[in-house]
């Protein structure tokens, strides 16, 4: 009969041959039953005869048999389990050693049933994971094994459940044991495939996928704010990572500082409450998938300011602290954010007074407003002049006033007695003489020298 033959002599080392054979498509478990033939004259290897097996057109990864040995014609199996929708493709290989000599396989069978001697693997049911949490799986083989066999299984770790960009990986196990655990926070999806040691080989195929959880792709949307109040809509819909969504949290803190607070979400839009006036805050979305870890790192956040707030009251404690003819001192009680309720804000002294039979008003801004005895000098007062004077505190929601104080400035040195009004009158022995009262008396006057 006829049979594939790779002649090595003349051959560089590390040259290879290939022999694929057809996609295996059989949704149930079957044998790969092969004759193969490894030949030197000199008695030193020829090559490596490889076995592998691609899954669904995927990388080709590590062999799942092979030998090097020269022996004539002997016999081996492969026991491979697919099922639907995955697909496999066994691919033979020699690579040359650089010595002369013949390697060749014959009589390829696919039978549609187990094999005779190499035990099978059961079918596994896909199981479910969260990236970076412990992954456990038990796979059962059903045939002739024995304590001393040694498995050797293949993990092939997938991005974005694509068997194009997959990293391969070899483990030991050893039947018998207890389930075997991996941890990853990369992959997406993880093929199993073991082989026993010696010369007969178990395959099998199990789809373990590892879901990344989901974290939002876009932050928050804003739709109101009040002095206490955010509401927002989550804008969970676009994600990275996987679903299905089973739990919303908004997760909101305060930029400066380490406060924070999370919240469940029943619905598309929320409303933080209870928040602190004139405050920036960060605020962003947590998502939940099923699993342990299944809660994904907080997605992009939105960065909101809540609006000032009415202030609390108006200054207290108005009080005199030094009185001039012209000019008064006052001070009054340090107040801060808890009154104010916003950090932008100002403090204006108003007063108002008699002079020339007309009210005049006026107003002042105080830039003493962080020191712990606030005081404001009102000047160019009029001496011996009531004057009623008031704090007002504004913020942009609303102002609040203090107390009136009314104060009275200290007498000074009247003016000049006008020179027009003093008459006069000579008798005998005395002179009498009359005038008008200074224009500015400032104060009372009680004795006028001549």
């Amino acid at each position: 009969g006829s049979f594939m033959l790779v002649n090595t002599s003349g051959r560089f080392a590390g040259q290879k041959a290939h022999l694929l054979m057809p996609h295996l498509k059989e949704n149930d478990t079957h044998c790969i039953d092969f004759h193969y033939y490894v030949s030197s004259k000199s008695g030193a290897s020829p090559g490596t005869l490889n076995v592998y097996v691609k899954v669904n057109d995927g990388p080709i990864g590590n062999p799942v048999w092979n030998t090097s040995i020269t022996a004539n014609w002997n016999r081996a199996e492969l026991a491979i389990s697919t099922f639907w929708p995955n697909f496999y493709q066994v691919v033979f290989e020699v690579v040359t050693s650089g010595h002369s000599g013949y390697v060749a396989i014959d009589e390829v069978k696919v039978l549609g049933h187990p094999c005779t001697k190499t035990p099978h693997f059961l079918r596994l049911q896909s199981v479910e994971v969260n990236a970076g949490q412990f992954a456990t799986f038990q796979c059962t083989a059903n045939g002739g094994t024995d304590s001393g066999d040694r498995l050797w299984l293949q993990v092939a770790i997938c991005n974005a459940g694509s068997l194009n960009f997959c990293i391969f990986q070899m483990e030991n196990l050893t039947l018998g044991t207890e389930p075997n655990l991996f941890r990853t926070s990369r992959a997406k999806n993880l093929f199993w495939r073991a082989k026993k040691n010696g010369s007969v080989i178990i395959d099998c195929h199990l789809p373990y996928c590892f879901s990344e959880p989901p974290v939002p792709i876009a932050p928050p949307q804003l739709s109101s704010v009040g002095a206490t109040y955010l509401w927002i809509q989550l804008n969970a819909n676009s994600i990275n990572g996987d679903g299905p969504i089973i739990q919303r949290e908004v997760e909101y803190r305060t930029s400066s500082g380490s406060w924070y607070d999370i919240q469940p979400v029943d619905s598309t839009s929320y409303k933080i409450g209870h928040l602190d006036p004139d405050t920036e805050y960060e605020i962003s979305v947590l998502l939940t998938r099923p699993g342990e870890g299944g809660t994904g790192s907080p997605g992009p956040a939105l960065k909101t300011r809540t609006k000032c707030a009415d202030p609390m009251r108006g200054p207290r404690r108005l009080e005199v602290v030094e009185i001039k003819s012209r000019q008064i001192t006052i001070c009054w009680e340090p107040f801060g954010y808890n009154v104010t309720r916003c950090h932008r804000y100002n403090l204006t002294v108003h007063y108002r007074y008699q002079a020339g039979g007309q009210e005049q008003v006026r107003e002042e801004v105080s830039w003493d407003t962080e020191s712990s005895h606030p005081q404001h000098t009102i000047t160019n007062l009029s001496p011996y002049t009531n004057v009623s004077i008031k704090l007002v505190l504004m913020n942009p929601e609303g102002r609040k006033e203090s107390q009136e104080l009314v104060v009275q400035t200290d007498e000074d040195v009247p003016s000049a007695v006008p020179l027009e009004s003093i008459q006069g009158s000579t008798f005998e022995e005395k002179i009498f003489l009359q005038w008008r009262e200074p224009a500015q008396t400032y104060g009372v006057i009680t004795l006028y020298e001549v």
